[in-house]
């Protein structure tokens, strides 16, 4: 449970970040967007709440699992389709923003 205080917090900051950075931003359109996230300052605070939004989601959603599926193999067969989402996702939403920062297309 102490992890998932901790992805919260950091979820806290880094969406605060996002949201002050949108709101300077000015231009919404695909390119001004990815001209945004080509610049390091961007991209790799970008990247860190990618990786604590889905950790944190796994969290939660475990603890879920455990505590509300009784059947061994559904709590195994939902724990293993958790986990292959989680992972899956994230590592998708990081490649996209890793296209966009090294000027590729997501």
């Amino acid at each position: 449970w102490l992890v998932q205080r901790f992805t919260a917090i950091g979820n806290v900051v880094l969406m605060s970040w996002l949201l002050v950075s949108l709101v300077m931003l000015g231009d919404y359109g695909y390119a001004g967007v990815a001209k945004w996230l080509s610049q390091p300052v961007a991209a790799v605070p970008m990247i860190l709440l990618v990786i604590s939004l889905f950790w944190h989601a796994r969290l939660g959603l475990q603890v879920l699992i455990e505590d509300y599926v009784h059947n061994a193999g559904t709590k195994f067969g939902a724990l293993v389709a958790l986990n292959l989402a989680i992972f899956g996702g994230g590592a998708f939403a990081i490649f996209s923003v890793a296209a966009l920062a090294f000027g590729g297309q997501a």
